[in-house]
């Protein structure tokens, strides 16, 4: 999937939406001490109060938020696992009957909870789909509408929560007008900030992909490896932090350790040039060729083929690896490179890194920065200096 195919669901999670009809919900509520089922509830989702439809409607948004490889994940299923969540998911799509539907998710929620401890009750929410997908026109002049034909896609999409205390609050009673000391012992449900979910099946081309699964994971780069594993049954991943640093490590096996910021400067702006070039398509990934290319059109010296497929082994000890280009380059639409120094913090974009110098003044190493306009500290314009 790629994040267009993932807004495109997400934003499907609104009230009284003709493409996106929520069958069913079912929640289950697990202890913190036993990790047992205390309650387990099922029912239409239509059959809620619309002020619970917005409340879920918000937390299934939550679980599809993110950037893929940060904050969502999608994983490739292991060839065996015991009573594997790939059957049971696929199972569960497919029945015709709730119960049935429920006792797969029950298989599920047991291997959620089997081995993991927590320190507050938790919540699994699981909802059967279908979403609808208009074709496009296959014309302007076109006279039927895109609505009347559609792609329909079958889901299942799960939201782990966890609970918390109410917290203790004062109460002033209008008819007896009297303070009061509010005491509400029931568990709220935190929908705001799901610990994990997932969506199966994902989908490419307009078709459902069934051995891939869409993980959510509760912290930016940070996948629960044993939920990806023993839960879901899904193959390792690298998230985009990970990948990123790979790359680093093995250009510095090739250039070295230090490198001019216009020569940076030069890398960043060819890899954008072919995320963009490839917008509209699957995101791009670069091989040891692609590196090889991309270090050369940068100007960097002394590349050869053998040197970065060295350097490949070396540091992945897999020369066949593939990086995501939207990984490996910072967001190059905002300031996300950060210079760090003794005397300031500096943020700038990658496209601005090519006015930034590291030179030698009167022994003193300096940063200079090219800019257009006057420098403004404190509302006082500074005096240009010559040297």
């Amino acid at each position: 999937m790629n994040k267009k195919d993932v807004a495109d669901i997400r934003k499907q999670f609104k009230l009284n939406n003709n493409r996106m009809k929520i069958k069913d919900i079912f929640n289950v509520y697990v202890m913190k001490e036993s990790s047992e089922i205390y309650h387990q509830e099922s029912k239409p989702f239509q059959m809620l109060e619309q002020e619970q439809q917005e409340l879920f409607l918000s937390n299934f948004k939550k679980v599809l938020t993110g950037q893929l490889d940060v904050k969502l994940f999608e994983l490739k299923f292991q060839r065996e696992a015991e009573d594997h969540t790939q059957l049971l998911l696929y199972d569960g799509l497919q029945a015709g009957d709730v119960e049935d539907w429920k006792a797969q998710m029950l298989v599920i929620v047991e291997k959620m909870f089997k081995s993991a401890q927590h320190t507050e009750d938790m919540v699994a929410t699981f909802i059967r789909c279908e979403y609808f997908k208009p074709t496009k026109k296959k014309n302007e002049e076109a006279e039927v509408s895109e609505q009347d034909e559609v792609y329909s896609h079958q889901f299942i999409l799960c939201s782990i929560n966890k609970t918390m205390q109410p917290k203790k609050t004062l109460m002033f009673d209008y008819v007896e007008r009297v303070f009061k000391y509010s005491v509400i012992v029931d568990p709220i449900i935190n929908l705001a900030s799901p610990v994990a979910g997932f969506l199966f099946p994902c989908f490419t081309d307009n078709s459902a992909d069934v051995n891939h699964i869409l993980y959510c994971a509760e912290k930016a780069n940070q996948p629960d490896e044993d939920f990806i594993e023993n839960v879901l049954n899904g193959e390792e991943i690298i998230t985009a932090q990970e990948d990123k640093a790979i790359f680093e490590e093995i250009v510095k096996q090739v250039v070295g350790d230090q490198v001019d910021a216009s020569t940076l400067a030069n890398v960043y702006e060819e890899i954008n040039r072919i995320i963009d070039e490839n917008e509209e398509e699957e995101t791009p990934k670069l091989d040891y060729k692609d590196v090889e290319r991309v270090l050369k059109v940068s100007g960097v010296e002394d590349v050869n083929t053998e040197k970065v497929e060295t350097a490949f082994q070396k540091v992945i000890d897999d020369e066949k690896h593939e990086f995501k280009a939207s990984s490996i380059v910072p967001n190059y639409n905002t300031k996300s490179i950060k210079i760090q120094t003794k005397v300031a913090n500096i943020s700038i974009s990658p496209q601005d890194l090519k006015y930034v110098k590291q030179v030698n003044y009167s022994g003193k190493r300096c940063l200079l920065i090219e800019v257009d306009e006057d420098t403004v500290i404190e509302g006082f314009t500074l005096i240009p200096e010559t040297f």
